[in-house]
């Protein structure tokens, strides 16, 4: 098998480095890409949980390479983990480093098709039945390898249909993935579709996708199914300033790993909506999940071999101490809502003033699920109804405003609840924090800014069962118990310079006031960073205390170690 993989490489950087050489020698071909490096030493600090590192440093590395002339483009990208970074799988950087070309691709492409083989990425609809990309923060990256077509036979409709295996960090998972989707643009599709019934400006889409994966049945006991059938329809509209979206997706039993072997089917539902208007804007949305874990590997877990993404119902923050606790979205079973309310007082009113202020007001809510176990795989859920066990909640207001050309602050106050026994680690309970942030940005000479931003966040870990009753306050369990405070001070000297200097302190954790043996955990996490660009080229150096925590984008999460060392990230287009 290795042998036919080193065949099928060669075969390739053949084609493609001879691809590139006509292209050059026809001058109408060209090769575009980009790369990055992430280095971090590291050095033992027992005090906030850093490990001892053998290799003293490590590594995370790709670089891109494409290529098109005409209306076909290839690429390449090369990955290197010399060990991977820590935080991320073991698996990528395996017992003694890792490196290779994990991406390649083909693609011949014209206005009404394009057929692509190799690696790649697709997402139908909102990804509630399939989604392929990479996240790189995450190390997720579950490409399809295999090949895709996609068809615009009459304007307005598109096909996709698809095949291959996933990517499974340096190899390919067990499973078959087959799929494929319809959309249809009715306004583009149908010349006169709505006239003289609907507005001018109504816009409708819909579509369907089906995706199902094929694995084997080796277990000895259970009998499992070997082929999986999901599918999705949905819908899309817009009028004037209002829009709204829709999808519903449904997947048949899947016992594995990630939903611990249940033979129930799966369902998801996701309403959106929005409104905006000159000054103000309005969104909402609603998300059902029961049971939608989808893997092309029933043994796989974590972030490996999704095939299917579910986003949070939650807002994504920046400030630093709002990430202490981030939701992740919970695969086989929650029922959220969300909304996010922007208001724009003009210039020139009272509370305008004389550049604007904007106010942003969010909230969101997530439940579990209500169900009855009936055997050891099967239960009953209601679906569409607000489970008893509250997962996570979340509202802030935000306070933006421009006093001058020079200077602008940003203040916001946020209270939120997080269930830490379901969203990361039983037994852990309950965290109830209140976060004040503030902002300040002062520019003082032509491309010259001071940016601060102070934030306070006061917390509290209770005890809570399952039908959401809680109780006394808990001891230091985790590490990140109790109050903290953040600073941090920006020197810019645009375009080219970032100079940053930060430090978060953990005063409130537990300490008894002794001094035994009993260590004093109310600790600081000085950093610094220093941040050079130029044209497309950026290298960033930093050096410092990072506490350990959870990364999540958009609901997909990793576990991010404490550390203590120096970083560096190189990175460029070209």
């Amino acid at each position: 098998m290795k042998c036919l993989r080193l065949f099928y490489l060669l075969v390739y950087c053949v084609i493609f480095v001879g691809s590139a050489s006509y292209g050059f020698a026809q001058s109408d071909g060209g090769i575009s890409g980009n790369f990055q490096i992430d280095a971090q030493t590291y050095k033992e600090d027992t005090l906030i949980g850093a490990e001892a590192i053998a290799e003293k440093m490590r590594s995370n590395g790709f670089l891109n390479l494409n290529f098109t002339k005409g209306a076909f483009s290839t690429g390449i990208r090369y990955e290197m983990y010399l060990k991977e970074l820590n935080g991320f799988d073991k698996n990528l950087g395996g017992e003694n480093g890792n490196t290779g070309i994990t991406y390649r691709y083909a693609r011949y492409s014209t206005e009404d098709y394009e057929v692509t083989v190799g690696n790649t990425y697709e997402q139908f609809g909102n990804g509630l039945i399939y989604r392929t990309y990479a996240e790189r923060g995450l190390g997720l990256d579950n490409s399809l390898d295999g090949a895709k077509i996609k068809l615009t036979p009459v304007k307005g409709l598109q096909v996709i249909g698809l095949i291959g295996r996933q990517r499974t960090f340096f190899n390919l998972g067990a499973g078959i993935v087959r799929g494929g989707d319809i959309d249809l643009g009715l306004n583009d599709f149908l010349e006169n579709f709505g006239q003289g019934i609907l507005p001018s400006t109504f816009q409708l889409r819909v579509g369907a996708s089906v995706v199902s994966k094929f694995q084997k049945d080796s277990d000895p006991v259970l009998k499992l199914p070997e082929n999986v059938l999901g599918y999705a329809t949905r819908m899309s509209m817009s009028f004037g300033d209002f829009s709204f979206n829709t999808e519903y997706a449904f997947k048949y039993n899947d016992p594995s790993a990630a939903n611990n072997l249940t033979y129930n089917n799966g369902k998801a539902l996701l309403l959106s909506g929005s409104y905006s208007t000159r000054g103000l804007g309005i969104n909402v949305s609603m998300k059902s999940i029961d049971n939608m874990d989808f893997r092309s590997d029933r043994s796989a877990i974590l972030t490996n071999l999704p095939i299917n993404y579910l986003p949070a119902i939650a807002k994504n923050y920046t400030y630093r101490l709002l990430t202490l606790y981030p939701y992740a979205t919970q695969n086989n079973g929650e029922i959220g809502i969300q909304g996010d309310l922007f208001y724009t007082f003009e210039k020139g009113t009272l509370l305008g003033g004389k550049y604007g202020t904007m106010i942003t007001l969010n909230y969101s809510r997530v439940h579990g699920l209500d169900t009855t176990q009936i055997d050891e795989f099967t239960y009953n859920s209601e679906f569409l109804k607000f489970g008893k066990r509250k997962y996570f909640e979340d509202m802030g207001i935000e306070i933006s405003k421009t006093w001058s050309k020079e200077f602008k602050t940003n203040i916001g106050f946020m209270q939120q609840y997080f269930n830490k026994d379901v969203v990361q680690t039983p037994g852990y309970g309950l965290i109830k924090a209140s976060i004040i942030v503030a902002e300040i940005a002062y520019t003082f000479a032509p491309k010259q800014t001071i940016r601060m931003e102070l934030q306070h966040m006061s917390a509290k870990h209770l005890e809570i069962d399952n039908q959401g009753n809680e109780s006394d306050a808990l001891p230091n369990l985790d590490g990140n118990n109790g109050n903290w405070m953040y600073a941090l001070l920006e020197y810019t000297l645009a375009p080219s310079w970032f100079i940053s200097a930060f430090n978060e302190w953990n005063y409130g954790n537990y300490y008894d006031g002794t001094k035994g043996d009993k260590p004093d955990l109310r600790i600081h996490y000085p950093s610094g960073n220093v941040i050079w660009v130029h044209d497309a080229l950026r290298v960033q150096l930093g050096f410092g205390r990072i506490r350990g925590g959870v990364l999540c984008v958009g609901g997909v999460c990793r576990v991010v170690p404490a550390s203590n060392g120096f970083s560096l990230s190189i990175s460029s287009s070209f």
